[in-house]
């Protein structure tokens, strides 16, 4: 039985120790700069371009793939194939 109240003990301290540990407030990171608020701006412009060229890229391909596998033809592609046919008439 002394046993058992000493593993209750020590379960119990360890307990109240994480609890303690985890509530514990983390000191403040220091203020930015000026030159670093720019710095991390230009990043942010940066990233959120090439996002855009990116997203823009998988579009196109997107498009083409699906008109190539639809078998949609391009309306230039169209009207040149329709003046060939219609020449041979």
């Amino acid at each position: 039985m002394k046993k058992l109240a000493i593993a209750v003990t020590l379960s119990a301290g360890l307990g109240l120790g994480a609890l303690t540990g985890v509530q514990a407030a983390l000191p403040k990171p220091p203020a930015k700069t000026d030159a670093e608020k720019t710095a991390e701006a230009e990043k942010a412009a940066a990233a959120k371009a090439k996002e855009a060229e990116q997203n823009a890229k998988a579009q196109d391909r997107a498009v083409a793939n699906y008109k190539k596998n639809k078998g949609i033809v391009e309306p230039k592609a169209a009207k040149a194939s329709a003046a060939t046919t219609s020449g041979k008439k």
